[in-house]
């Protein structure tokens, strides 16, 4: 058996949803978790059929399902393997959020919270934002998905000055402060190389130790005061930043 179908879910024929949806979303989980990456090949048809019970015509389906999202794509005399990540350039000198830059680059923005937090702030991100000890923060930790594919680990700092409550942030932290009036005007952002740890790793389908990149902004609202202190770590495969330079 090949291993990748050790450490898919089993299949259920009594299930309410039939097998070839049932093995997409398997896969298509498999995908996500970084179980499989970019460029790993599956096995053959008829030996996924074998491993996994199911018709040849059911793997079919659930791979051409997966290919025409474009998660998977076909090898003349190789294979099925998954597709390459998406390599997408982001303007280092723009403001702009992670759900704009993606749907203005054709893809579907999504986000999975990892936590939200409220609490105190901590001495490095009073530093950051201007605030004084004892002063309140609001923390969102959320995984960015490109459609479908995890993108960016952010962790966003906002004063408590800016947001009533921390459920007034849905997919876009930028969208809700605009709402409120408090979106920030300019921001100031490094960037940093880095490694990925073993948890950041899994949550971007990489491996651990490979290259990423560090993006810390502090984004500051009409009256010069900090509004929010953001720290995004991305694959280093998978975004090229790029900045204009007048001379």
């Amino acid at each position: 058996m090949d291993p990748l179908i050790s450490k898919l879910p089993q299949l259920d024929p009594s299930g309410s949803l039939p097998l070839y949806v049932q093995l997409e979303r398997a896969l298509r989980h498999a995908i996500s978790a970084g179980v499989l990456g970019p460029d790993d090949s599956l096995p053959p048809e008829r030996e996924l059929a074998a491993d996994l019970g199911v018709s040849r015509i059911t793997v079919r389906k659930a791979l051409d399902a997966l290919a025409s999202d474009g998660l998977l794509i076909s090898r003349r005399g190789a294979g099925t393997f998954v597709a390459p990540a998406p390599h997408i350039e982001k303007q280092f000198g723009k403001l702009s959020s992670f759900s704009e830059d993606m749907r203005a680059r054709g893809f579907e923005p999504s986000s999975e919270w990892l936590r939200r937090t409220v609490g105190l702030v901590s001495p490095d991100e009073a530093l950051k934002l201007g605030l004084s000890p004892g002063s309140t923060v609001y923390r969102f930790h959320r995984l960015r998905r490109a459609d479908g594919r995890p993108m960016v680990i952010e962790t966003a700092t906002v004063v408590g000055s800016a947001l009533p409550a921390l459920d007034v942030v849905g997919d876009s932290l930028y969208q809700a402060l605009e709402a409120l009036g408090r979106r920030p005007v300019r921001a100031l952002q490094r960037l940093t190389a880095t490694l990925l740890d073993e948890e950041q790793a899994r949550l971007l389908g990489a491996a651990p130790d490979s290259a990423g990149l560090l993006v810390e902004r502090v984004g500051f609202g009409r009256d010069g005061r900090a509004i929010e202190r953001t720290v995004s770590v991305y694959r280093a495969d998978t975004f090229d930043f790029v900045a204009e330079l007048i001379a």
